[in-house]
Parts: structure tokens; C-alpha cells; sequence
């Protein structure tokens, strides 16, 4: 038996309509861009092109750091045993609560105290590998785990070692993986902001605030943003091929896991320095800052922190909610009809994370306020759309385990959709739904680029306010709204504890009856 849907043309109208409302803002910036006379890449001129290479040389520095450091990290920590090893797993997750803008502060203060001035590429290429890596080191170390006893026992029995087994088994099975979470990495650089701007590396992120806001130059601003969707198309289209020329396919069960090779001496303690490097800079470089600056946090205005915390606290909220709405819709609807255009479109709706957080600001900008629609509301709908596929990517894979029988069931003892969706799907995606919306609310209050294009006049959060501080030199002023960022991204990163310290002692053996 199938569940009784609700009217076919009201669910389709539901479903579609949500995806266009993801889609529109780019549909409307590539319309608006061939209507300009001269194409759309023709308002580039010799500073797009030098914002353009920046951009490019940042991608590759900051792929070959993720890339090299992000897979060792991952394959120590799951199929290495040394000193420390479930404590520097769980600190990986400190890089992802440290925003890189605040990083970035940190250091161009630190170093005029010592009178050096730190800027320049290669100290953004540092700032954002640091702040990047956990997406390699998360997504590589979960591929290795899932390599199997079989595979690196199989491999041993050749006469390989460690390092052997490394390079000719548990590598190649885990290049998707790596390639995903480099090519994360990378969308999270052409969407930087903060951390190159303050670093003085003209990017194309920083140009195209800078034509739209400070040059009212509409035309080439339209002109970089088409330019960095360029790029990040490019790197999902590597990322997907790469997946596509590495399939593998791995029959290890969930009981074939590996122990991990013991390393002893010198080698334990390296491998221990270096998993304990990432987390001792992003996380100890920022603490010196706090502890020699902790004197000017009296400085504060008090009443202006609050006012700061209740609207980036009011936004976080606002967007998680209208992200989680958006998700359900989009998840549970696509679940219930399977037409091949519909599924395409809701695929696409969910790819504002890759779309730079400038691009979104300026695309909204362009299309809704000619038309009076409040700048608050501009921000909502950007915060909605480019977080979106963090709601949803957890949605569906906890829908995707979910047999159909089950709500089958549900429609042979008379149940209707209402019921299906209360009784069956909500209870299965409330831990999926609660952990989204809190990545959502704490990737809302570090989000930079958008909400310093698209907030309204004189309403500052605390991301706003830490750069404008830090751009000012005024860092000491900047500790207590830094010091409420990272304890919001902390406890974000804190919820993934239990799941890392599960899967590095390793499952319990079965009781005996």
C-alpha cells in the first residue's frame, strides 16, 4: 500500500517552489550578467585578473597543506596506535571553532606588538590551511577506518609494511574522501573574506566587496562574482571526477576492523607531534592572545556586547529555523515523489554551500533591492540558502536508511501522510534535526562575507565587529565578542566528541549470555 499524499499538484507546487526560492538569486545574477553590454567576464580589467590568480595560487597552496597534512593526520589517528592518540583525535575538531578571520587578527596583532607586519600570501595560505584541515582529516580519517582487517592483513602477508600498506591500500581507497574534503577546503577559500583581507591579499572574495560597495561598480562586481562560481564549478567538477576515476569497492563488515599498527619510540612521539601541531597553533596562538590582551576586556562596553550577542543570536536562530524548514520540505518531499526533474532541482537548491557567501549577497542585492524588500529580510533568505545543505546532507542520509517498509506499514493501519510524517519520519530525524540546526545557528554567527554586504544600516554582530576592530588595529577591544565566537564554535565541535571517542576506543566486545 502507498501512503495517501496530500493533492499531487499541492505537494509538487510545495516542493518546487522551494527549490526555485534556492535557485532564483543565481538564476537572476547569470541573466542579469548577459544583459550588460561586453559579456559577462569583460569588467574583469588588470585587478580582477590579479584577484583572480591570488584566488587560484591560494586554492593550490592551500590543497597541497590540507592534502598532505589532512591524510597523514587522518591515517594516524585511525589506523595508528601512539601516546595520546584518543585526546589529538578529539582535538582536531578545535581548528573548526576558531573562525580563519579571527586567526588572521590574532597574528597581524601579535606581530605588531613584536614590530613585524605578517602579511602577504603565505601567511593567508597558512591561516586558512589551519582552519581548513579538519575537513580532510574527518572525511580521510572515517575512509581509513572503513579500510577493513582484510585489506592491510592481505597486505602484510605481501611482505608490506606500515607505509605499504599506507600508499598501496588504504590511500587509494580513501582518495574520494580526500578529494572531497579538499575541495571543501577550497570553496571555503574563495569564499574568505576576513582573514585575506586583513592579511592584504587581494582576492576575489575582498574585490568584489570592494566594486559593488566601494566603487559602485555593479558591472564588474557581476564580473568576479561569475568568475568565482567559475571556480568553485571547477572544483566540484574535479572533486566529482576524481570520485568517479578512484571507484573502489570495499567488502570489509562492520566487524573487520583494524587494530592499527603500534608505533613505538621516535616514531610514536613524531606521529604524536604532528596530530597535536594543528590544534596547538589554531587553538594555543589565539590563548597567548587572550591571556597577554586580557587586561583591555574592561575596556568593552558592556551594553554594546549584549546588543551585538542578542542580534547575532536572533540571526543564528532565525536562520536555523528557516534552514531546518526548508530542508524538511525538501528531504521528506523529494522521499515521496520521485520525478527525474524534480530531483534534479531539489540537488541544485542544495549547492549553496558552494556558492561564495559574497556571490549569494551580491546576486540578493541585485535582484530584490530595486524592489524594496528589507535588507534583514535579504539576509535571512542568504543565511537560508547558503547554509541549506548543511540542514539537509543529514536529513537524507537519515531518510536514505530508512526502508520503505516501514511506511508501508504505517499506510496498511490506515495512516496518512500527517501521521507518516509525525509518527515515523520525525522521531527517526530529530537527532539528525537538532545537531543540523546548531551547525546552522554556529555557522551563522562566525558567516562573514554575507553579513557584512547584506546587514542594514548600523545593525553589527559580533563577526562584523571583530573584523572592523581588527581592520581598525583595535584588537584588544575585539577579545570579548572573539572570546563569544569561539565559545559558540566550540560547543558546536563538542557535539561530535561522543561519535570520535566511540570510534577511537573502538566497539565494546558482545556480552556472553
Amino acid at each position: 500500500m502507498e501512503i495517501r499524499l496530500p493533492p499531487r499538484f499541492n505537494l509538487l507546487a510545495i516542493l518546487s517552489g522551494t527549490a526555485a526560492l534556492n535557485l532564483l538569486p543565481l538564476i537572476g545574477l547569470f541573466f542579469y550578467c548577459l544583459s550588460r553590454p561586453g559579456g559577462a567576464f569583460s569588467a574583469l580589467g588588470r585587478e580582477g585578473f590579479e584577484q583572480l590568480g591570488n584566488t587560484l595560487l591560494l586554492l593550490l597552496l592551500v590543497a597541497i597543506g590540507v592534502g598532505c597534512l589532512g591524510t597523514a593526520i587522518g591515517w594516524l589517528t585511525a589506523c595508528c596506535r601512539f601516546p595520546a592518540r584518543g585526546l589529538l583525535t578529539i582535538a582536531q575538531l578545535i581548528p573548526l571553532a576558531i573562525p580563519a578571520y579571527l586567526e588572521a587578527a590574532v597574528i597581524t596583532d601579535l606581530g605588531s606588538r613584536h614590530g613585524l607586519r605578517l602579511h602577504g600570501i603565505s601567511w593567508a595560505a597558512a591561516v586558512l590551511i589551519l582552519s581548513t584541515m579538519p575537513y580532510v582529516v574527518l572525511l580521510s580519517r572515517d575512509s581509513f577506518r572503513q579500510s577493513g582487517r582484510r585489506h592491510l592483513e592481505a597486505s602484510r602477508s605481501l611482505g608490506l609494511a606500515a607505509w605499504g600498506s599506507f600508499k598501496r591500500v588504504a590511500l587509494p581507497m580513501a582518495l574520494p574522501a580526500i578529494a572531497s574534503g579538499i575541495a571543501l577546503a577550497g570553496m571555503e577559500v574563495v569564499n574568505e573574506f576576513g582573514a585575506v583581507e586583513l592579511l592584504g591579499v587581494p582576492t576575489l572574495s575582498t574585490g568584489l566587496l570592494q566594486r559593488w560597495q566601494g566603487e559602485g561598480d555593479p558591472q564588474g562586481a557581476t564580473s568576479l562574482a561569475l568568475t568565482a562560481l567559475a571556480v568553485v564549478a571547477l572544483l566540484v567538477a574535479a572533486e566529482r571526477w576524481q570520485r568517479r576515476l578512484s571507484r573502489r569497492w570495499d567488502q570489509a563488515g562492520p566487524g573487520d576492523r583494524f587494530e592499527g599498527w603500534q608505533l613505538h619510540g621516535p616514531r610514536a612521539w613524531l606521529a604524536s607531534s604532528l596530530c597535536l601541531l594543528p590544534p596547538l597553533l589554531s587553538g594555543g596562538v589565539p590563548l597567548i592572545w587572550i591571556c597577554s590582551s586580557w587586561d583591555q576586556l574592561r575596556q568593552e562596553n558592556l551594553a554594546e556586547l549584549i546588543g551585538l550577542s542578542g542580534r547575532s543570536l536572533a540571526l543564528g536562530l532565525g536562520a536555523a529555523v528557516l534552514a531546518l524548514f526548508m530542508a524538511l520540505i525538501l528531504a521528506v518531499g523529494s522521499r515521496w515523489l520521485k520525478l527525474p526533474w524534480l530531483q534534479a532541482s531539489v540537488f541544485m537548491a542544495g549547492l549553496g554551500y558552494a556558492v561564495p557567501g559574497a556571490v549569494l549577497a551580491l546576486a540578493l542585492l541585485l535582484l530584490f533591492a530595486p524592489l524594496g524588500v528589507p535588507p534583514l529580510l535579504l539576509l535571512l533568505w542568504g543565511y537560508g540558502n547558503r547554509f541549506l545543505a548543511v540542514a539537509k546532507g543529514g536529513l537524507d542520509a537519515s531518510l536514505e536508511r530508512l526502508p520503505p517498509s516501514i511506511e508501508e506499514a504505517a499506510a496498511s493501519l490506515g495512516k496518512n501522510w500527517q501521521s507518516v510524517l509525525t509518527m515515523v519520519h520525525l522521531p527517526v530525524l530529530r537527532s539528525p534535526l537538532l545537531l543540523a540546526g546548531l551547525l546552522v545557528f554556529v555557522d551563522t554567527v562566525k558567516e562573514l562575507p554575507l553579513t557584512f554586504a547584506l546587514r542594514p544600516f548600523n545593525f553589527d554582530t559580533l563577526a562584523v565587529r571583530v573584523y572592523q576592530y581588527a581592520s581598525d588595529e583595535r584588537l584588544g577591544a575585539a577579545l570579548a565578542p572573539a572570546l563569544l565566537i569561539v565559545g559558540l564554535g566550540l560547543s558546536s565541535a563538542l557535539m561530535l566528541v561522543p561519535q570520535l571517542r566511540e570510534e577511537t576506543t573502538g566497539p565494546l566486545p558482545p556480552v556472553a549470555n
